[in-house]
């Protein structure tokens, strides 16, 4: 019989992880997931760039891009508690299958209109159409989907699983705007839209391989208490709450960085800009080298930003163990917050490149780790109803954000011009989470991650540089207190 200390902790087992040769990949069923949603996520960023990118040519305006990401996202405010409660009331694995052939068939639905001759404006008007359905699809499948990854992996390895779907997903995001870049000026969006329909085939391939996840046993309690009592969880404690609040300060205030991207490339940057001759009204530059240079800086800039959350995502892995999580994610949240108000102040592709690139590396740390905290605090009972609370928090919030971001930046543009309007529109959402960012630091909430809570420190100065470097953490100087206690 063994005893008790032959079986391996969590600790253990993590470590075991961390030293095999493929670490969390090891595990056959994640890794295909991983692989088929990596290529999908490479289709989804050339879609959402050739959307943008249309958007932007053809109405240049910074409301109606807000308004691009608020359709996308307002459905999953409105549907996401009825997708949390679906996803813990039927077979998960059967909610994610259809639900991910019916993102399939939208995406097709967009190759279809893009391809077919129409008025610009009607184009766009049918493209945001099927933006909204698209986001009431994702209503039900980000639940369904969020549920997925803890039933492929131990219990021990969530955090590392999460970090490496982070990573995949930044990945893409380098390899799809840049490929979408070149294809958006060689052959137009039709191709991008077609290509992303078929990435999902892969997709449905792995997920039906995975093994049958049916609807955990029933309470008997109505829908509406489980509702309220998955509401109780996150609101009425201190740590889950706080996680809440990290991940809409995130979507409402760094998010609409990336919906912003084009008319930063156009507006500020003046790259694919069209020049009126003032004497006569005419296009000096051709429409369609100009669109092709914008198309091209917009996805380098998305690629660069994904370049820094692949290096982020790969640094995660040298944090110590020892570090905690209510320090480490209002740090993300400063960081990022100053990060993008510095893009915000660049004028020229290069120095954006150079800025941008340290955004991607806050930017995962903030988004990665809130939902590492949130996934390991939630018992996997309720898990599909916290986590499409979070998912209507994060993404109402995202969509208030673009359209915020839109109406600040349309509304000064008559009285600062467009370049400094559109700077504006980005960098005054991020001075926000900034100053956000630094109030966390100073009022910690320990509950986060389980640590016990002591006396702040009497400065501001000395709170921040132990809020940053956690000293009082640090295992000697907690043993050494401890002993002292």
């Amino acid at each position: 019989m063994e005893t008790p200390a032959a079986i391996p902790t969590p600790l253990e087992a993590a470590d075991a992880a961390a030293n095999s040769r493929w670490g969390v990949l090891r595990h056959k069923h994640f890794r295909r997931v991983f692989a088929a949603a990596f290529v999908s996520n490479v289709g989804t960023w050339m879609e959402l760039l050739a959307i943008q990118m249309i958007v932007a040519h053809v109405t240049g305006s910074l409301k109606m891009l807000g308004i691009l990401g608020a359709v996308h996202l307002l459905p999953v405010l409105m549907f996401g508690l009825l997708g949390g409660l679906l996803a813990d009331r039927v077979n998960r694995k059967m909610l994610l299958i259809v639900t991910q052939f019916m993102l399939m068939l939208i995406a097709g639905a967009m190759a279809v209109v893009s391809a077919t001759e129409m008025p610009p404006d009607q184009r766009v008007n049918m493209l945001l159409g099927l933006a909204a359905l698209n986001g009431l699809v994702m209503a039900f499948n980000v639940p369904a989907w969020q549920v997925l990854t803890p039933r492929l992996v131990p219990r021990a390895e969530l955090t590392r699983a999460i970090t490496a779907n982070g990573v995949q997903f930044n990945l893409a995001r380098v390899i799809g705007p840049a490929i979408a870049g070149m294809l958006l000026g060689w052959y137009g969006p039709t191709p991008l839209f077609i290509l992303n329909t078929v990435t999902f085939i892969g997709v449905l391939a792995a997920i039906w391989t995975t093994p049958d996840s049916p609807a955990p046993p029933r309470s008997g309690v109505p829908w509406t208490r489980e509702i309220a009592a998955a509401g109780a969880f996150v609101f009425r404690q201190p740590g889950p709450l706080a996680i809440l609040f990290a991940m809409v300060l995130m979507s409402a205030l760094a998010a609409p960085l990336i919906r912003m991207l084009p008319l930063v490339v156009i507006d500020v940057y003046g790259i694919g800009a069209q020049l009126a001759d003032s004497a006569v009204g005419a296009v000096v530059t051709s429409s369609a080298s100009t669109n092709s240079a914008a198309d091209r800086a917009t996805g380098v800039l998305i690629a660069i930003l994904g370049v820094g959350a692949v290096i982020g995502g790969i640094s995660l892995r040298h944090v110590p163990p020892w570090y905690p999580k209510h320090h480490f994610i209002p740090m993300a949240i400063t960081g990022a917050g100053l990060s993008i108000t510095g893009f915000a102040f660049c004028t020229s592709m290069v120095a954006g490149c150079i800025v941008i690139l340290i955004c991607g590396i806050f930017w995962i740390w903030g988004f990665n780790q809130s939902w590492a905290a949130m996934q390991h605090a939630v018992p996997d009972e309720m898990r599909g109803r916290v986590l499409a609370i979070a998912n209507v928090a994060s993404f109402g919030a995202n969509a208030a954000g673009n359209l915020a971001s839109g109406w600040l930046g349309e509304g000064m543009a008559p009285y600062l011009g467009r370049a400094m309007a559109t700077q504006l529109a980005v960098g005054g959402m991020s001075f926000v989470l900034l100053v956000a960012g630094v109030v966390m630091l100073v009022h910690r909430v320990p509950e986060v991650d389980g640590m016990p809570r002591r006396p702040l420190p009497r400065t501001l100065r000395k709170g921040l540089i132990n809020a940053v470097l956690a000293t009082e953490h640090r295992p000697r100087e907690r043993a050494l207190r401890d002993d002292a206690e």
